[in-house]
């Protein structure tokens, strides 16, 4: 990204769920996967129909090329984590699922992360995610 400078920097993106994270019991996941696999989707549309709309904020951790090169630690290391106390989260933007698709083949299915259907600027982390796996 670019700061405010005109400076490249890095950036690490941060989705923080405001609901909390609640896990369902090894157990009852089991029963469910096997009894119900729809649980998950039909949880999501129910809430977001009962307008307890689910959300995430967006936070940001900012390095500059300079910190970069003299990082104790290759700041690309996926297997490390830039502390808070030397790179805080910055708080940019909130996700809101707001309403339930009401086609979901035209506007689920046919979305299919299409590189003509991403926001400019988001394939390229999709990508670098999807290559590392």
């Amino acid at each position: 990204m670019v700061n405010k400078d005109g400076k490249p920097v890095y950036c690490k993106l941060h989705m923080k769920s405001d609901q909390g994270i609640k896990n369902l019991a090894t157990d009852k996941a089991h029963q469910l996967s096997a009894d119900d696999p729809d649980y998950a989707i039909r949880d999501l549309y129910n809430a977001i129909g009962a307008q307890r709309y689910p959300s995430w904020t967006m936070h940001i951790q900012v390095m500059s090329f300079e910190e970069a090169e003299k990082y104790r630690w290759n700041p690309f290391d996926l297997t490390k984590v830039w502390p808070q106390s030397e790179f805080p989260l910055i708080p940019v933007g909130k996700l809101v699922l707001d309403r339930n698709p009401s086609n979901y083949f035209a506007e689920i299915e046919q979305l299919a992360f299409a590189p003509s259907n991403m926001i400019p600027g988001k394939l390229f982390v999709l990508i670098y995610y999807v290559s590392l796996k």
